[in-house]
């Protein structure tokens, strides 16, 4: 007869630890969009070649974008790069997204951050462009059109209130005067009714570009002498201007024809490398999407579920590890996972495992775990905790809406194994059976027909009414009595009937009737 190890440590407990673990040392990855520390300083030009990185930003801004971007900035950093040269390709996107790329940028301390704009750097590109300490275009290259709008509730795309562009056009200003750029023709990207103008100063002669309410609020309101208004800002319009018009202004730094021609512009770089969007990235983006969520989700429960029927740290808990694990990982890479959505999920199942197996039925236990983990799944996937816009409103349902389906799926499939699993092929050997033949060996006849606990005779053949559910434990009522048993293998739900058909000491096992 073959022995098998036992584990003294119950296997959902098990499971439960061996999740955590990995969990955990996901979530101990660094945060690539915190702040470099202060103490990281520029490679040593003495001993090193003075080395430059570009990299290609050419996709919407997002919270994806956004950590991609993150990313490129840390193997920069780690190449040793002085120099980081960010080609820009972009329509724009989501505000927040673009502030904290821009403020990032303004606050780079090991390398010189230049934007390079081959095509157009529109809406909330051209914002995180104002965070370089250069700007670089192509002649006929186009920059600006910043005006913040938003998709309203008839799926109309409309303008965003004053208070939302006033709050904007102060960030904007902020970027601007800390790179030396003119303040007044960053805000009129954002503001469609600022008008710019050429200024002269009568008393020192110094030129410069401003709107009236900086004229009036200088010292020397009188001595500044309007030349003539900036035709792009011209009311009605958000400013946006191509490469050579940019350098006129003074919000770009030079032209370029091309890559060569931008090398040029650093002579004393000796070696460029190009950091470029890769599989990494492709595999992050591709996790990150609802349906392949909603698919990993559906997954990791229906596997550990499989491992709940079928004891013993195997295949199912190998797959739900893998899936919750992914899923986790590539929120945390992705930008909207935090170390409270690990503790949610974790504490999650352990108020699950306290229900299921310390405490029987399904109460305030069950009740806040389930809770927990949902909370943690929709923090997880959304960098907001409480909707503030109608495009965060439509990413919140989006998410409940790929969480409804996959439950609506997983308890579909798990109905089904719990009526089917011991006639799956391959699946029946993996079903818990009775040890009849130990039980016969071991113990006499006589006990394994009847046998008395807490002075209730339970004989085999006695039919009685699953009082919860059997997972395989749980309890049953025999007449008016209530005994402790395990079932064949196979889950029962609360009010099946079941009939013993073995008994050896304090063990009664049961199977469903029919």
């Amino acid at each position: 007869m073959q022995g098998r190890f036992e584990c003294p440590i119950p296997l959902p407990l098990r499971l439960l630890i061996a999740i955590a673990f990995l969990v955990l040392a996901v979530a101990t990855r660094p945060s690539l969009a915190q702040d470099e520390p202060p103490n990281d300083q520029a490679p040593n030009q003495d001993a090193h070649p003075k080395i430059a990185a570009v990299i290609e930003f050419s996709s919407d801004i997002h919270s994806l974008s956004e950590q991609y971007l993150y990313r490129k900035l840390e193997e920069a950093r780690k190449l040793g790069a002085e120099v980081t040269v960010i080609e820009i390709d972009s329509p724009g996107g989501d505000v927040e997204a673009t502030l904290r790329i821009a403020e990032r940028l303004r606050n780079l301390p090991w390398a010189e951050t230049v934007a390079y704009v081959p095509r157009e750097a529109l809406s909330g590109a051209a914002l995180f462009s104002l965070g370089c300490d250069q700007i670089l275009m192509a002649p006929q290259a186009v920059i600006g059109d910043a005006g913040p709008i938003f998709l309203d509730k008839d799926f109309l795309f409309k303008h965003a209130s004053e208070k939302v562009r006033s709050h904007l056009a102060r960030q904007v200003r902020d970027l601007a005067e800390a790179k030396g750029r003119p303040p007044a023709l960053a805000e009129a990207m954002v503001d469609m009714n600022l008008v710019v103008y050429e200024v002269r100063n009568d008393q020192t002669g110094d030129t410069a570009w401003m709107s009236d309410a900086e004229i009036a609020s200088s010292d020397t309101p009188d001595a500044w002498e309007k030349i003539r208004p900036v035709l792009e800002s011209r009311k009605d319009h958000f400013l946006e201007l191509n490469g050579k018009r940019a350098v006129e202004l003074g919000l770009a730094n030079g032209t370029v024809e091309g890559r060569d021609d931008l090398k040029e512009q650093f002579p004393d770089v000796e070696k460029w490398i190009q950091l470029k969007w890769g599989r990494l990235d492709t595999t992050i983006m591709v996790m990150n999407q609802p349906i392949v969520t909603g698919l990993m989700f559906v997954v990791g429960l229906i596997a550990l579920y499989f491992e709940f029927a079928a004891p013993g740290l195997g295949i199912g808990g190998v797959v739900s590890l893998i899936c919750f694990g992914l899923f986790f990982w590539s929120r945390f890479l992705g930008g909207t996972a935090e170390w409270l959505d690990i503790i949610l999920f974790i504490t999650g199942f352990g108020l699950l495992f306290v229900e299921l197996f310390l405490i029987p039925g399904f109460g305030v236990w069950g009740l806040a775990g389930g809770l927990l983990i949902l909370i943690a799944v929709i923090t997880a996937s959304q960098p907001f905790l409480v909707p503030r816009t109608q495009q965060e409103l439509g990413e919140l349902t989006e998410t409940l809406t790929m969480l409804m389906i996959s439950i609506g799926v997983f308890a579909l499939v798990a109905g089904v194994m719990t009526r089917r699993l011991g006639s799956i092929p391959g699946l029946r050997r993996l079903q818990l059976q009775p040890p009849a033949n130990v039980l016969e060996a071991d113990v006499p006849a006589d006990s394994l027909t009847e046998t008395m606990i807490d002075g209730v005779c339970v004989r085999v053949g006695d039919v009685g009414v699953a009082e919860s559910q059997l997972r395989p434990a749980g309890r049953i009522r025999i007449g008016h009595n209530y005994v402790d048993v395990v079932s064949d293998g196979t889950f029962v739900e609360p009010e099946e009937k079941v009939e013993v058909i073995n008994v050896r000491g304090n063990r009664i096992v049961v199977r469903r009737v029919g």
